[in-house]
């Protein structure tokens, strides 16, 4: 994968640092399974942050259910905290999301939302870190 731009760190610092099951989601870009992440239905305030570095990325705001079995959003938090990179890979067309500062594999966003955005940007549990509201 095509990360660490913005915050170069080895493969032996990533995996240092995050689970197995982090790193090979965020830095070889799997996908957990659905219904078993610690945020698929999560309804705490907060701000969810990339788990590799800390950036921002999600507002609990934003979150909603969207029945598939990972945390969904209609919107990141602020433009530029995300990256979209097409992805042809599994022989389907869609839409990968990075993280901006890391360049970690934090899911995909698909043009099926409910909200007004239309928007439903599907994340990896393992991808974020909730940070509450105090």
């Amino acid at each position: 994968m095509d990360n660490n731009r913005n915050m170069p760190k080895t493969k032996e610092e990533w995996q240092k640092k995050l689970t197995p099951e982090q790193y090979r989601v965020m830095f070889e870009g799997e996908t957990e399974r659905p219904f078993t992440g610690k945020y698929s239905t999560s309804k705490e305030d907060g701000v969810y942050r990339c788990a590799a570095c800390g950036n921002e990325l999600f507002s609990s705001d934003t979150k909603f259910d969207s029945g598939t079995g990972w945390p969904s959003f209609d919107a990141p938090l602020a433009q530029g905290k995300i990256e979209l990179k097409e992805d042809d890979s599994l022989g389907m067309g869609r839409t990968e999301v990075k993280c901006a500062k890391c360049g970690a594999h934090l899911g995909h966003v698909f043009d099926d939302g409910p909200t007004q955005t239309g928007k439903r940007f599907c994340m990896n549990s393992v991808c974020l870190e909730l940070t509450k509201k105090q």
